[in-house]
């Protein structure tokens, strides 16, 4: 039985006059949703999965092991799928001091890390904002700060007609809600947020995702903004205690039945095809993610013992190799302030590093050297690379 989930609406923006879909309030009705038979296989399944991803979180001496690799990878994946053209590795480069080759997208990528922890902060004080429009808000002012759509209102909920491919309203593909009717949807979905409900969190959090992105507030910047807020409420409802998931590789991967699920809700009603691919997408990130926790364990561990036994060790250079997890790519002076010593020591220290083969000299240069932890990049960067599709 198909449902209906919004009303079209005509309404004058230029020359046009177009139809405009304001979605219908959440939960699903009309049908309602039930998660039973192979949804609620998928929801198990996907809830599991995250469950072992937490799991690996916290069997480390600290969670910022995977919390630093693993938010700039889900930044990298989630601004690349808006077109962005920089890499992990540019930004980790970036980071460490390098000179960047795409300073605009890098930038664009930090901002989304910035983001991010802005609304985790906020969410973790006792007297923060709560997980709201104000809050997106303020999140999508960090978003654009400096980078492409810095002149479109960034950290306002648009007052203008906005659209989803096609070059005006007239030839788009979707038109969202006119201006007017974005601040009541925006309501009702914060409403929703925190109200009480009968289904599970994560399927609500896939719902809240498309909710979002069918409303799109804002004039750009939306696709970022409703994955993060994906992000925020797994771990608003307890479902993670960090955003070690980076669920944008999945969708990057999936493309194309991502955009079509979407849709397929806005057109038909269709919410159950939209959770089955929702909670498929939850349970391979996780899994991906788990994977590459038990690696890094692994490899962290492995390097360690040989850096402790190697000739050329020094206190330094094991106090160096124990940061490189939240540093995988350092230059001397960011390793002088790491460690709060002379560049000597640090220079020795990195060269016991080098012969050990954990790090590698990556630039070629004589000046502005920047050092990589090669094989935990080779663990943390498949995915983020531009030709993976």
């Amino acid at each position: 039985m198909a449902r209906t989930t919004g009303t079209y609406c005509r309404t004058k923006t230029g020359d046009e006059t177009v139809r405009a879909f304001v979605p219908h309030g959440l939960p699903p009705r009309r049908p309602t949703l039930k998660i039973e038979g192979k949804l609620q296989a998928l929801h198990l399944a996907a809830v599991a999965a995250l469950e072992k991803l937490e799991v690996s979180g916290a069997m480390v001496p600290s969670a910022n092991w995977f919390l630093y690799g693993f938010v700039r990878k889900e930044a990298v994946v989630s601004s690349q799928i808006e077109g962005t053209q920089a890499t992990l590795q540019d930004v980790l480069s970036f980071e460490a001091g390098g000179v960047p080759d795409k300073p605009d997208d890098i930038q664009e990528i930090c901002n989304y890390i910035d983001a991010l922890e802005f609304a985790r902060r906020e969410l973790a004080k006792p007297r923060g904002l709560p997980l709201c429009t104000r809050m997106l808000c303020a999140a999508h002012k960090r978003l654009m700060k400096g980078v492409r759509g810095a002149d479109k209102q960034p950290g306002t909920v648009r007052t203008s007609q906005n659209w989803i491919g096609g070059t005006r309203p007239g030839n788009a593909r979707f038109v969202p809600p006119p201006p007017g009717e974005v601040p009541g949807a925006l309501a009702a979905l914060e409403r929703w947020i925190h109200a009480g409900s009968s289904l599970q969190p994560l399927v609500r959090a896939g719902l809240a995702h498309v909710q979002f992105e069918t409303i799109h507030p804002f004039l750009d910047g939306n696709g970022r903004i409703g994955r993060l807020l994906i992000t925020l409420l797994l771990e608003h409802w307890g479902l993670l205690s960090s955003p070690l998931l980076y669920l944008s590789l999945a969708f990057k991967r999936h493309r194309q039945s991502y955009y079509r699920r979407l849709s397929g809700v806005r057109t038909d009603g269709d919410w159950e095809g939209w959770t089955e691919f929702f909670l498929k997408c939850v349970g391979e990130a996780a899994e991906d993610a788990t994977a590459s926790a038990r690696e890094i364990f692994t490899l962290v561990g492995e390097d360690r013992r040989k850096i402790v036994n190697h000739p050329a060790a020094t206190v330094p250079a094991i106090r160096l190799f124990d940061l490189l997890p939240e540093n995988p790519m350092i230059t001397l002076a960011q390793g002088c302030k790491l460690l709060k010593t002379s560049n000597p020591t640090v220079t020795k220290a990195v060269k016991a590093l080098q012969k050990t083969g954990i790090l590698a000299e990556t630039t070629g240069k004589r000046r502005g050297r920047v050092y990589a932890y090669t094989r935990y990049l080779k663990v943390l960067s498949p995915g983020t690379d531009l030709a993976d599709k």
